[in-house]
């Protein structure tokens, strides 16, 4: 037993369950690199105020979830709790908005940090594939965005995920809500803490997930009924687009979603298999961020999709991928001179693009072929003097047990023919 486990919260990916992280990873990005997404990689750590100023001061995340730490250098730095702000950032200081290619389309993965309660499907350390496309405001960008997330859902198998959509508005209607909404909150029976959030931005009291405090908001004045002329238009477009491409929706008046820097589009994707916790993925419109951290005016759109989330998704429906064996041949040396041999077949295999291992350690047959067997691998080349002597080695199918006797110079020609 280590003396050392992993942190409180947090999860180690191991094999085989590991394999399926993977694969939803792959999944996920694989619309994005066919829609003209560019892959991009930011530290896992910044500057605390990029989070304050985009992410929101008045949120949970930065007021209570956030790991920030002060370097030996004094600078005031945090594990990034989540990929927009960091990625936007990123694009501002390479000048990509400049190149006169707009919008700037750009996906990541990688692993985000918040410090929050552990439970199943909410862990302090997780991980997400997310797209951001930067620098144009039309509709048909907050339409492709959804479409892909649910062409990448759709693919791994999922069925039973909901879209929830919504228009959280502009600097122009939205200040408007804002007052209205703060003085229905200041009538309600909140706590000190909810109070000063309302004073501060009251779109957070609506996302307020406790029971008491959902009660009270069964009436609260609703966005769509004060989203201005432009809002209504551009929203209704999304709508209209999104429907045309198959994809179904549910109008959510209510989803606010729990960062500051949304306006307009919001969406959120939702699995009810996953309890209470059954957010996989959202995101929306965030026009005003890049001047928020010091850009210039550049509306954007993106959304962040959780691997860890996706992958309890796909285990709640029981749905199995197919995920090939990691390894096709396994090859399994009796004796000195098969295994130089068979150490150089193996090798060659992998040059030529087959998946192949070999028995380590100089175990007889019955360990090695246990072995084989615990690899997955379709077929095992088992080699011994008399084979070597005869010029050929053993090649078995590990399904039939069919074994055949194959001359050491063909068996690389005959696995590949055998593995397409």
């Amino acid at each position: 037993m280590s003396t050392f486990q992993a942190p409180k919260g947090t999860y180690d990916l191991i094999p085989p369950r590991s394999a399926k992280f993977l694969a939803v990873r792959e999944a996920i990005a694989a619309p994005l690199r066919n829609s003209g997404y560019g892959y991009i990689e930011t530290p896992g750590f910044e500057s605390v105020e990029l989070f304050a100023r985009g992410v929101g001061e008045s949120t949970d995340i930065v007021t209570k979830e956030m790991y920030a730490f002060e370097t030996k250098g004094g600078d005031r730095l945090a594990l990034r709790p989540e990929g927009t702000a960091s990625v936007l950032r990123a694009a501002l200081e390479a000048n990509l908005h400049r190149q006169g290619n707009l919008p700037v389309k750009l996906w990541y993965s990688g692993s985000f940090y918040r410090y929050e309660a552990p439970q199943a499907g909410r862990y302090r350390h997780f991980s997400q594939v997310g797209a951001e496309a930067i620098g144009a405001e039309d509709p048909a960008l907050d339409a492709e965005l959804i479409i892909l997330a649910d062409q990448a859902y759709r693919s791994l198998g999922l069925s039973e995920f909901r879209i929830l959509l919504n228009s959280l508005g502009d600097k122009e209607c939205r200040p408007v809500y804002r007052t209205a909404l703060q003085e229905y909150l200041r009538g309600l029976d909140l706590d000190e803490d909810t109070l000063r959030r309302a004073d501060i931005n009251p779109l957070r009291v609506l996302d307020d997930k406790r029971p008491e405090v959902q009660k009270q908001l069964a009436d609260a004045p609703l966005l769509r009924d004060y989203l201005c002329d432009a809002c209504k238009a551009y929203h209704e477009e999304v709508r209209e687009l999104v429907t045309a491409a198959g994809v179904s929706f549910e109008d959510d008046p209510k989803l606010v979603r729990g960062l500051d820097y949304y306006t307009r589009t919001t969406f959120e994707f939702v699995h009810d298999g996953l309890g209470s916790q059954s957010a996989v993925g959202g995101g929306g419109r965030y026009d005003g961020l890049s001047e928020m951290i010091g850009g210039p005016a550049l509306p954007s759109v993106g959304w962040a999709l959780g691997v860890d989330r996706t992958v309890l998704a796909l285990e709640a429906e029981g749905v199995e991928l197919d995920i090939p064996a990691s390894t096709s041949v396994y090859a399994v040396p009796l004796g000195e001179e098969a295994r130089r041999l068979l150490f150089g077949k193996v090798a060659e295999l992998r040059k030529n693009g087959i998946a192949a291992d070999f028995s380590y350690g100089g175990k007889g047959l019955k360990g090695a072929m246990k072995n084989a067997n615990r690899s997955g691998a379709r077929y095992a080349i088992v080699a011994g003097e008399r084979d070597l002597s005869e010029g050929v080695v053993q090649l078995k199918d590990m399904e039939s047990g069919e074994q055949t006797a194959v001359g050491v110079n063909e068996i690389v020609a005959e696995l590949e023919a055998r593995l397409g």
